[in-house]
Formats: structure tokens, sequence, C-alpha cells
């Protein structure tokens, strides 16, 4: 299967966000966004989306022009094996009592230890970006606290990394969505994998949406680890399916944007119990009303 990149520039976090969020409307829609501030000092942010088909091009030009972004480069990467290409690349990752490994890795993990398998698929959260890490340490130490929780949900799971090691310690079943068919398929790969299959249900979801999800609210841990504009939207929804004192755990931000998302929560009645930033990414650790 073919897999196409398309590449913008701009100089603005904020338009670079929001055309990172724009992209995942399209039609045919991407197997995955990302939003990066380039590490070069020129200030300026890298916006890419990953397709399985060839993407419109009148549509990214469009997009380019609205946005205030360079031109889209669309390339076709070669067909070469990406994911054991991946796979050599990627390293164990150690958060607390959390050891995310690939099955090219599966020997190293340390007794005592709590081993989540993922290998390298189409959907975020393998553990080795900053984001991931944070919230998997986040878990880890409200575990050490004494929380329990007794009904989780992972909102924009990806590869429902972070649903599974909730699963993992505790006996609950627990929610994982995600808006992208794509990663639902992937998380439910891993679940089968972590022999979490009936402890894990994975959802098709725009955030809260789903009667599944909704009948199960309030949720007393929720996970969201996502873009800041979605994370913005949601408050409101947040609040209305977060129990009482419940915990939600918060990344996929910038350093810079954490006080954005602070103010939209507080705004709800959150307030912030930790805030950890690894590199140039902030989780955040917030308790409902």
């Amino acid at each position: 299967m073919p897999t196409y990149t398309a590449l913008t520039t701009l100089p603005d976090e904020t338009r670079a966000t929001a055309l990172g969020e724009a992209l995942e409307e399209l039609d045919p829609a991407p197997m995955g966004v990302g939003v990066f501030e380039l590490e070069d000092g020129s200030g300026l942010w890298e916006v890419g989306a990953y397709f399985t088909e060839s993407p419109d091009d009148i549509a990214l030009t469009l997009m380019a022009a609205a946005f205030g972004a360079a031109e889209f480069a669309v390339s076709e990467l070669p067909e070469i094996d990406w994911v054991a290409h991946v796979k050599r690349e990627l390293k164990p990752v150690e958060a607390g009592r959390f050891y995310v490994y690939g099955s090219h890795d599966a020997e190293t993990l340390p007794e005592g230890r709590i081993g989540l398998l993922i290998e390298a698929a189409m959907a975020f959260g393998t553990g080795h970006h900053g984001t991931t890490l944070g919230c998997l340490k986040a878990l880890d130490r409200l575990a050490d606290e004494g929380f329990h929780g007794m009904n989780v949900i992972d909102v924009g799971c990806g590869t429902a990394v972070l649903a599974m090691a909730a699963a993992k310690i505790w006996p609950e079943t627990v929610l994982a969505s995600d808006i992208d068919q794509v990663a639902v398929d992937v998380a439910e790969a891993n679940v089968q994998a972590n022999d979490l299959t009936g402890r894990v249900t994975c959802l098709e979801a725009m955030g809260f949406d789903h009667p599944d999800i909704r009948s199960r609210a309030p949720f007393d841990l929720i996970f969201a680890n996502i873009l800041k504009g979605p994370l913005v939207q949601l408050a409101p929804d947040m609040a209305k399916h977060a129990a009482s004192g419940g915990i939600a755990i918060l990344s996929g931000l910038l350093n810079t944007q954490a006080e954005d998302i602070i103010a939209a929560y507080t705004a709800q009645g959150f307030e912030v119990v930790n805030r950890d930033e690894i590199g140039e990414w902030t989780t955040l650790v917030l308790r409902a009303a």
C-alpha cells in the first residue's frame, strides 16, 4: 500500500494547530497528522499529514492559502518496510512501573515491571514521545499515591497505550476512544496483543459523543493526549463527564500552550494537581470540582 506525505510550514503556532485540525477533516482523510515546531531556530512550525491514497492537491492548496502556510509538498514514500525500519530505531521506554516495548525487545522486559507491547503502527502513542511518556509517568505517580481508577476512559487513544496501562494495574474495564477508525483498529490489535481483550473496549467516537461513553459517565480518571484545540473544545464536556474529585490527565501540549489549557479547565472548575514538562511538552494533572 503506498503512503503519501503532505508537508508545509508557517510561522505561527495558533494557525499551525488550526491547520492540523483542519487536515483531519479532509477527504480522503489522513491516517495521521502532526504539528511540530522546527528545532532550527527559524521559528517555523511544520504541519504534516500521512495518507494511504493520493491527497486532494486542490484542497491542500486552498487550505495552505487559507491559513497563510507555504504550499504543501506532497510526496509518495518509497515502498520499504516502515514498520521494520521503526522497530530498529525504537528502544524500550521506562515510565515508573511501566515498560513499553516492541516484540523485538520482549526479552528485555525487567522482572517486576508492567509490560506494554506496542508495535510500530499507523497511530501515535509508542511511549517515545514526551506527551505519552508524561501521561504514563503521571499515571504511575497516581497509583503510587494510592489512587484507584474505578471508571477510566482514554479519549483520543491512538495506540491505546494509556488505556492498557490503566487496565494493567486495575481490574475494571477501561474505555478507549478515537475519532480515527485506523487508530481504533490499531488499538484493538494492541489490546489483543497485550491479553487485555474484554478489559479495554475500543470505540470510534468524537470526544464523549457515544452512547456507551455517556452511559458509563461520570469517570474518575480521564486521559486526553491530543492537540491544544480539541482539548480546549472538550473542556465543558470534560467537566460534564468527570466525577466530582475525578482526575484528568491531559497532554499533547507544548509548554507554551499549557497556560491556555489551564485557563480553559479552571474556568470549568478543575484545579491543577501537577504540571510536568518533558522537553518541550507539558502534561497536566487536574482534579474536577
